[in-house]
């Protein structure tokens, strides 16, 4: 037996109307036309613009070759101590920084990956920089040789004008040893494909005199710009990358010296002060390489 019990005269709320109710047709006609704007837009998305290698597909990187950007930067950085205040991977941003910044002033030029290992001296026993924790250091043979591949890949790939830009001084001499070799061996090459390596001296020169003076100028002492993570140093730091600089530690902790890696005193430095040796090394190396492109033509 079952028992019944009367409902409630309640109205029954109206019912919202359901997408399943309508027509098949009118479903996928809806969904078409939201489809369609997202499919135009990236069909219409333009290949990348970057003068970063990195950041291309390697269709893209052909096509901007074929169309001219021949000419390629290959920064070199290094891992090095810079004392307390200033991270080690000082000299691989600012290499990458100011690389990206040359080749969009010069325009149809591309920058290679950042060559992040270089010589820093001995490491068993450690001597220089090797005595202090984080930096990195291979034979000067090895580093040479990075160099040489990167440069013979690049060739392989098109590019005909090849610039090292050095951001540490120790390996200077390095960079030129590996252009006069390269230079050498492609100019014998029976395929010849006109490429030319350069070791562009003038970046990192310019920081060690006109930027300087600059500095000078303004009221800075040879002993308070430093040698080695210094005001120049800092301040050029502070210019690219403050995120690198530990600025407050550095204005109330206690005064690095030589027995901690540091031959300077950083405590006035500023972006400021820093972005003059960023604009020189950038408005110089340009100038440079305008010339030395247009010597070989």
């Amino acid at each position: 037996m079952t028992l019944q019990f009367p409902l409630p005269n309640v109205p029954l709320a109206p019912r919202a109307p359901s997408i399943l109710s309508k027509p098949f047709g009118s479903l996928f006609s809806l969904t078409l036309f939201c489809l369609i704007p997202a499919a135009s837009a990236l069909a219409a998305a333009p290949a990348s613009s970057s003068v970063m290698l990195e950041e291309l597909t390697s269709t893209e990187l052909r096509s901007r070759i074929d169309h001219g950007a021949t000419t390629v930067l290959v920064p070199i950085g290094g891992v090095e101590q810079s004392g307390p205040y200033i991270a080690l991977g000082k000299h691989n941003v600012r290499a990458g920084l100011l690389a990206r910044q040359i080749a969009q002033k010069l325009g149809n030029t591309i920058v290679a990956p950042v060559v992040s290992y270089v010589p820093e001296g001995a490491i068993s026993p450690p001597a220089g920089h090797m005595r202090f924790a984080g930096t990195i250091s291979i034979p000067p043979a090895a580093f040479e040789a990075m160099l040489e591949g990167a440069a013979a890949s690049l060739r392989q790939h098109g590019f005909r004008d090849i610039i090292f830009l050095g951001d540490h001084g120790g390996y200077q001499k390095n960079e030129q040893n590996v252009a006069n070799k390269l230079n050498r061996a492609w100019g014998k090459a029976s395929t010849a494909k006109d490429a030319r390596a350069y070791a562009l001296l003038d970046y990192y020169d310019i920081t060690q005199s006109q930027y300087i003076a600059e500095l000078q100028k303004r009221g800075h002492s040879s002993a308070e710009i430093g040698l080695h993570a210094g005001l120049a140093d800092a301040a050029l730091m502070l210019a690219t990358d403050p995120s690198l600089v530990r600025s407050e530690a550095m204005a109330h902790g206690p005064k690095p010296g030589v027995a901690d890696g540091v031959r300077g005193d950083a405590t006035r430095a500023t972006a400021e002060l820093g972005q003059i040796g960023i604009k020189l090394q950038v408005d110089t190396s340009v100038a440079a390489i305008k010339q030395l492109l247009q010597r070989n033509k």
